[in-house]
C-alpha cells in the first residue's frame, strides 16, 4: 500500500464533521503502517547516502592511482626518449618512433597584447547575504529559508 493510500484510509477513520475517531483499531494499525513506511524510506535514503559516499571514496582512490600511473608513464617516456636520443627502435612486442610537432612556449616577458582577457563573474553569496541581512535591497537576490532533512 502506498503512503497516499494509507493517508486516505487514515482520513476515512475520522469523522469529517465531528473530528472523532470512528475505528480506533484500524486507525492505530494504519498509523503504525505509515510510520513503518516512512522509517523504511528514511533508511533507504541513509543507505543510498552511504553508498554514494563509498563510491566517491573509491573514485578518489582511483583518480589518485590514475594520476600516479600517468606521472610514472611521463617519467618513463622522458627517460626512454633520452636513452634513444632520437633513434627508432622496434622489437616483436613494441615499436618506438618519433614524429615532429610544433608548440608555442611563452614566459612572463610576453607583452599583454598577445594575451586574451578572460573575465568570469560569480556571485559573492557571503557578501550578498551579509548585505541583505543588514537591510540592503539587492535586485536579483534574496535570502530564503529552507528545511533541510537530516537522516542519521
Amino acid at each position: 500500500m502506498t503512503l497516499y493510500e494509507i493517508d486516505t484510509r487514515i482520513a476515512e477513520c475520522i469523522d469529517r464533521e465531528t473530528g472523532e475517531v470512528i475505528d480506533v483499531d484500524r486507525l492505530s494499525g494504519l498509523v503504525m503502517e505509515r510510520d513503518t513506511k516512512l522509517e523504511n524510506v528514511a533508511l533507504w535514503i541513509k543507505n543510498l547516502d552511504a553508498t554514494a559516499k563509498a563510491i566517491k571514496a573509491e573514485r578518489d582512490i582511483l583518480k589518485t592511482r590514475q594520476e600516479q600511473a600517468e606521472h610514472k608513464s611521463d617519467l618513463l617516456r622522458e627517460w626512454l626518449s633520452k636513452a634513444l636520443d632520437g633513434e627508432k627502435m622496434e622489437t616483436p612486442k613494441v615499436k618506438v618512433s618519433y614524429r615532429k610537432s610544433t608548440a608555442v612556449e611563452v614566459d612572463d616577458r610576453l607583452p599583454k597584447k598577445w594575451c586574451s582577457k578572460k573575465i568570469v563573474y560569480t556571485p559573492d553569496k557571503v557578501a550578498i547575504k551579509t548585505a541583505i541581512s543588514n537591510g540592503k535591497k539587492i535586485t536579483g537576490a534574496k535570502i530564503v529559508e529552507r528545511q533541510n532533512i537530516q537522516i542519521k
